[in-house]
């Protein structure tokens, strides 16, 4: 039959393509939590902080928190969002982030996101950098950062981390 056909000719081309590859390359996964593309934007000049943004999936039946972020790329590696206040977008330390069961919450610009102050090197497009996330009950897992470009994911709003934590909405 046809479906045996293209069964075998995926079996005997698997070693081709170095056998069974993951569905996406870039997703990390710790207990019943799956970390969807952890990327940063590339800073631009002398910028000496950044942020890193991703998608958290719970696939658990219990709710989990995202309770800290570290690595080595900055002085500080922190969970920050963004509030608005009195026309004003300003970036605060978020404390845990909670991830429901059975669902996900996005890290991404405008709210939730990993904040690294005082980057000991720039964020180069291209490059990847590790952060390690420590969860409440999944555990820590360290995801590696791919570096975009410095407009990466802007869609209507801009944000410059190297700006302070002071911005206006545009």
């Amino acid at each position: 039959t046809t479906i045996a056909r293209v069964a075998a000719l995926a079996i005997l081309t698997l070693p081709l393509f170095g056998g069974l590859a993951p569905v996406c390359a870039h997703e990390f996964k710790v207990g019943e939590i799956m970390v969807d593309h952890p990327w940063a934007r590339a800073t631009p000049g002398q910028a000496k902080n950044g942020a890193a943004f991703m998608k958290l999936e719970n696939h658990g039946a219990a709710a989990d928190r995202l309770v800290e972020a570290k690595g080595a790329v900055a002085d500080r590696v922190e969970l920050h969002t963004h509030i608005h206040e009195n026309g004003v977008m300003k970036m605060r330390p978020s404390g845990p982030i909670e991830v429901p069961a059975h669902g996900h919450v996005m890290l991404e610009p405008g709210s939730f996101h990993v904040m690294m102050i005082g980057l000991k090197a720039p964020l180069i497009e291209g490059e990847t950098f590790p952060v390690t996330l420590v969860f409440e009950k999944a555990g820590e897992v360290t995801v590696e950062i791919k570096v975009e470009s410095v407009g990466a994911g802007a869609g209507g709003m801009k944000m410059n981390h190297g700006a302070g934590h002071g911005m206006k909405k545009n």
